[in-house]
């Protein structure tokens, strides 16, 4: 039985793997997300003699956005990867990024709402740079989701602050239950 047991422990372990071609989907998404901003820029590019201050602010916006989906894509992969997969192994590689392999699923969260929050704060910055051309409706809309987007940021951290405070003070010095707390 205990054979059958671990036989059975070890399909589940190695399951995690199924994820993987989830990441090499995301890892494809972003190089596609980089020929549209590429796009973008070519077609900015050769209009920006003709464009006025608000419209070179709107492009830029749109290029700032698309880096920040990008820079949130690349989180995920990493992060998601490492935590649910496998740890990426590049050595002392010198462009290795810092949070690489620090980002547990609780930081991830965190750090994904506030790429979210970047990304809606952009959305809604271009909508009022070009409110002549924005309904009423539209803004109330995009105004509504970002005010959302940053209290369900406020209550992610608020609660990750709980659980870390309550899983300090449950945990006693020399117990057992896990590193000592100090």
């Amino acid at each position: 039985m205990k054979r059958i047991e671990h036989l059975l422990e070890l399909f589940i372990f190695q399951s995690r793997w199924l994820m993987a071609p989830f990441y090499i989907g995301l890892v494809i998404s972003l190089g596609l997300l980089m020929i549209k901003f590429v796009q973008e820029l070519f077609h900015f590019i050769p209009h920006i003699l003709s464009l006025d201050e608000s419209q070179t602010i709107l492009a830029i916006l749109t290029m700032i956005d698309l880096s920040l989906a990008g820079n949130l894509l690349l989180m995920v992969i990493f992060s998601g990867y490492e935590n649910f997969v496998s740890k990426i192994n590049v050595g002392d590689h010198e462009d290795k990024p810092e949070w690489m392999g620090k980002v547990d699923f609780s930081g991830l969260k965190l750090k994904l709402i506030a790429s979210i929050v970047a990304i809606s704060g952009i959305h809604l910055l271009k909508s009022f740079m070009n409110i002549q051309n924005t309904d009423k409706e539209s803004l109330m809309w995009l105004l509504i989701v970002h005010v959302t987007f940053i209290v369900s940021g406020m209550l992610l951290a608020v609660m990750d602050y709980v659980v870390s405070k309550s899983e300090g003070h449950g945990t006693k010095k020399g117990a057992g239950h896990g590193p000592a707390q100090h």
